[in-house]
């Protein structure tokens, strides 16, 4: 099984949490600026992002990258996880259910949000996240 951990970081609160889940799955850990792969060859794949503006995925970079690779997603196990710092967590709600309707399998049927900076419990929380990903 070849997993892949995939995400934009505006302050570096979500690239701790994707470096975590990365290290709990074994998966490899991808910017989404370097990511330049096929989605088709991963079976399972972590995707994260904080929240923006009014609760929304990054529009210049992260919005548009997972906006084309949402007709690969059918079939897929897909993790979602961010940080946010306002908010009740809408933008990941809207997430899921953009997933769902893409067909893939949402793992653990939500993803892992984080307020602000992640504690030492919310990266072994992220850890735990990637391992039980590819369980």
């Amino acid at each position: 099984m070849k997993s892949a951990v995939i995400y934009w970081s505006g302050t570096g609160n979500t690239e701790m949490m994707a470096k975590a889940i990365a290290e709990g799955a074994g998966a490899e850990l991808f910017s989404v600026s370097e990511f330049s792969g096929n989605i088709a060859d991963y079976d399972r794949i972590a995707f994260g992002c904080s929240a923006m503006g009014a609760e929304v995925l990054e529009e210049d970079e992260f919005e548009p990258f997972f906006t084309s690779i949402e007709g690969s997603l059918s079939g897929k196990t897909i993790a979602l996880f961010g940080s946010y710092g306002w908010g009740d967590g809408e933008w990941m709600r809207n997430w899921e259910e953009r997933v769902k309707e893409d067909g893939a399998v949402l793992f653990g049927n939500e993803g892992l949000i984080v307020n602000e900076t992640p504690s030492d419990d919310d990266l072994a929380k992220c850890r735990e996240f990637g391992e039980n990903l590819i369980k």
